[in-house]
């Protein structure tokens, strides 16, 4: 084995273990001023960050405006980053926590401890902020990472990536705990998604495309994250003025991501009302409706609603409207055209806010507040490394316990089993 020649992917896994069992043993201390390290390094190599954006920008003609705004970096959102970092360092670390302990029949002690999952794979799209927050929560939590980004975006991410390893080689620790896949092509993907000597998981981030491709295709193991087709629910119970803010808050803020609101359900003993009012909100934010038969009776001049629409997730300033004749009928619709992402009823019912709680199937549910609140920064996590949207390990924002494992610790004193 030793005569083989690794390819340069391989060469890339080799020295993300070494680097990862030099990082799992470092003291939370050593972890949390590396963070901070890393975070000041973003905000003194911002002029270089920001040059690469603009050159990844210039190439980016023909991209829809949605793509653009997640690959565009500022002064604030650089900020952001960093803050990010600063957060993470202030968290409780996972490692070597002990979920349970006890004591067997046999007079064993049994502790279950948190450890790093060990190697982790990350591929994403035009988003360059996950270079800054997989980084961070990995290295908090022990793991090295191999970052794989797309092409429209690898000089601002290799501009990020260089600022972060400069900082952990400044400190004497091994920078190859952050390395960065230069080779954009579709075979490294590929080949990235079959490493599985060198890595423990695989983590896709970006459009249903390629996180199916992801799934469908690796050997290594998979956390599925991302796609967004989320709900607003606007029950017959509901206050008019919370329903409108909401809408337009999930729908607007910032429509490009994955927590946005897609859909529009509302209760018919309200739409009539309601509706008109909605729409015009949504409107005045520049928001083209797509309605269903019985919506566009009520606002005649929305797009007509294909059965394509009810399970696109637009990323974009578009929303399609349905109207239901019960919160049963609502729950049936959002569960069999959801990513399984977020979703949020309207009421003043407590009755009907807990059963949509309860029968929805979502990693977030809401009542009475807006889906862009899942965010591991919202959730108080720092960063996030994804949204999972699966149900095994984890579910909903992936902060630093999700990218722990445990193992069991055993003690005794001499014990032979017979």
């Amino acid at each position: 084995m030793d005569n083989v020649k690794l390819s340069a992917l391989e060469e890339l896994g080799q020295r993300a273990q070494l680097a990862e069992t030099e990082l799992a043993q470092l003291g939370t201390a050593v972890r949390n001023d590396g963070l901070l390290k890393m975070a000041d390094a973003l905000v003194s190599h911002q002029a270089a960050i920001l040059e690469a954006n603009q050159a990844d920008l210039a190439t980016a003609d023909g991209l829809k405006a949605s793509f653009v705004d997640r690959l565009t970096l500022d002064a604030d959102r650089i900020a952001a980053m960093a803050e990010g970092m600063r957060q993470v360092a202030q968290l409780d670390d996972p490692l070597g926590q002990v979920d349970r302990m006890w004591q067997n029949a046999a007079g064993l002690t049994i502790a279950q401890e948190r450890v790093p999952l060990g190697v982790i794979g990350i591929i994403f799209e035009a988003r360059p902020n996950v270079t800054a927050d997989a980084a961070a929560l990995c290295f908090k939590s022990g793991n090295a990472v191999l970052l794989r980004g797309g092409k429209e975006a690898i000089l601002t991410n290799i501009a990020i990536s260089d600022a972060l390893r400069s900082a952990l080689f400044e400190m004497g620790l091994d920078e190859n705990a952050i390395q960065l896949v230069q080779d954009t092509s579709h075979e490294t993907a590929a080949e990235m998604m079959g490493l599985t000597e060198y890595l423990d998981v695989l983590i896709p981030r970006g459009g249903r495309g390629l996180i199916q491709r992801v799934v469908r295709e690796a050997s290594v193991p998979v956390i599925e994250t991302g796609a967004g087709n989320c709900h607003i629910y606007v029950d017959q119970a509901a206050d008019l003025k919370m329903a409108t803010d909401i809408t337009v808050n999930a729908k607007v803020q910032r429509p490009s991501v994955c927590n946005s609101a897609e859909k529009l359900v509302i209760h018919s003993a309200v739409a009539q009302t309601y509706l008109p009012v909605i729409a015009a909100a949504l409107r005045e934010n520049h928001v083209e409706l797509r309605g269903d038969e019985r919506a566009r009776a009520i606002v005649p001049d929305m797009v007509v609603a294909t059965a394509e629409d009810w399970d696109e997730e637009y990323n974009d300033l578009i929303m399609a409207v349905k109207v239901v004749d019960s919160e049963d009928a609502a729950i049936a619709h959002i569960n069999a055209h959801n990513t399984k992402h977020s979703e949020a009823i309207i009421t003043d019912s407590y009755e009907a806010g807990r059963k949509f709680q309860r029968r929805i199937d979502a990693a977030c549910v809401y009542i009475n507040a807006s889906t862009r609140f899942t965010d591991g920064f919202e959730f108080g996590f720092g960063a996030e490394i994804g949204i999972s949207t699966q149900k095994l390990h984890a579910r909903g924002p992936m902060g630093l316990h999700e990218l722990t494992s445990t193992k069991y610790l055993l003690s005794g004193d001499g014990q032979i089993r017979h």
